[in-house]
């Protein structure tokens, strides 16, 4: 399929307003945000149907929404829900000792619940241990380079991209090997951080500022923790997801996955369907089973998941024609090297959706001819060319708040209680100040 350039536009006009808008006129941009995202929908629509036609347009613009948005945004409504119905009590200080060990924590559990079941799970405890503090919109940054996007390498349930490369015959365990990485990565991202949060802490220390400590300052207590069973529920709803379309139960005489049939030949899949049910009973149960007063106490509300709900239906539409181009031009593009392929799946994975990303270039290196490495459906790929490919794609989503799921969740929780992040560009002075000399040590030592 051809694709111009130029249907790109709404795509950069979309992350141009969510970059400029918060800038030179945040109250605009609070109340008109919705029809903003309109706008640019309706734009890109429009344009494809003027270039395609009404029902290829039709099938892009459905597909996009039923089988990228519709179970994104209903996963991130269960972990939400779920996690914001487990709520931590007790005087423990956020410290810079202590907020390195929820960090490690939070990072090590990314790979056995995923980055957005980790970050739904980890965000309120370590906002309300940091709450008497003053500066502390950096806790939340390392937050999200740790805990939302580095930490969910290990295993394919850590990151969707790892989960697409399982189904297509990369070993389930295959990503532990990338242990290494993430050990460097943990160990130079928390040295940092200690240093910028020591000097922070001692400041507001300086000021005045004490945290309310009215025992001895080492209690925690965990209120809601049945809900767990329920956090358990949803990653094997997304477990499922991505094995049930290989079985043949799943698929019809052709090898096609059997789903929902919807206009313009969209297909809902049937294991898309199952594991949207499991989601929504596992948010339903957890509401049922949870006292009220947990998410009073974890000043829950539905703004955070409102607004990453509207902007994403916005990304996903616009971004079509944009990872199309990306497909068509992927194999073309002369990436032989692990290097290269780490750095470009990286860079674009910052700015789309991570998944397709990877399956561009997994498929690109597939396509190459070599004759050693680790057999998948699409080729054989080098370790090493696998290992960047797939760090690069987890890694680099820190890069932008809009580079994973779990990104923009946490900063609009962040911002809900009252910790004033960075906006778009200045969150990226972070990523670019901080995260890319790691990733250049990473080139460095795993790379050449």
């Amino acid at each position: 399929m051809l694709v111009p350039v130029w249907l790109s536009i709404p795509f950069v006009g979309l992350l141009l307003s969510i970059a400029l808008f918060p800038i030179f006129n945040a109250k605009f941009w609070d109340r008109n945000q919705k029809y903003v995202v309109l706008f640019w929908s309706v734009l890109i629509t429009v344009m494809l149907v003027l270039y395609y036609g009404y029902h290829i347009a039709g099938e892009l613009v459905l597909d996009s929404i039923v089988n990228d948005y519709l179970t994104f945004i209903i996963m991130l409504f269960g972990l939400y829900c779920v996690a914001g119905n487990i709520s931590f009590e007790g005087d423990l200080a956020g410290s810079p000792r202590v907020n390195i060990f929820l960090l490690a924590v939070g990072t090590l559990l990314s790979s056995m619940i995923g980055t957005t079941g980790s970050s739904m799970l980890m965000v309120r405890p370590i906002i309300k241990m940091n709450s008497w503090r003053k500066r502390k919109h950096h806790i939340m940054i390392f937050f999200i380079f740790l805990v939302s996007n580095i930490g969910g390498c290990l295993t394919p349930i850590g990151d969707p991209p790892l989960l697409m490369g399982f189904m297509r015959g990369v070993p389930f365990f295959w990503s532990l090997g990338l242990w290494k990485m993430l050990l460097v990565n943990m160990v130079l991202l928390l040295t940092v951080f200690f240093f910028i949060d020591e000097k922070a802490y001692r400041s507001d220390v300086a000021e005045g500022r004490r945290p309310d400590i009215s025992k001895s300052g080492t209690e925690i207590k965990f209120v809601g923790l049945h809900n767990l069973i329920f956090l358990v529920m949803i990653v094997i709803a997304v477990i499922l997801s991505g094995t049930l379309p290989n079985m043949p139960q799943f698929q019809n005489s052709a090898g096609k996955v059997l789903g929902l049939s919807l206009p313009f030949g969209v297909v809902l899949s049937y294991p898309s369907i199952i594991e949207i049910v499991i989601i929504m009973v596992a948010a339903l149960m957890s509401f049922k089973t949870t006292d009220v007063q947990v998410r009073t106490s974890n000043h829950f509300t539905w703004g955070a998941i409102k607004e990453v709900a509207v902007l994403f239906i916005g990304i996903f539409m616009t971004m079509q024609p944009t990872l199309l181009l990306l497909n068509k031009m992927g194999p073309t593009l002369g990436l032989n090297k692990a290097y290269q392929m780490f750095w470009v799946t990286g860079s674009l994975s910052s700015f789309l959706d991570n998944t397709p990303t990877y399956l561009v270039f997994l498929t690109t290196a597939g396509s190459l001819k070599f004759t050693t490495g680790i057999a998948t459906t699409l080729g054989k790929v080098p370790v090493t060319m696998l290992r960047a490919i797939s760090s690069g794609a987890v890694f680099m989503g820190a890069n932008t708040y809009i580079g994973n799921a779990p990104n923009f969740m946490v900063k609009a929780i962040s911002d809900e209680n009252g910790i004033r992040m960075p906006s778009f560009f200045g969150y990226m002075k972070w990523s670019i100040c901080i995260l890319i000399p790691v990733f250049i040590i990473d080139t460095l030592i795993f790379f050449l």
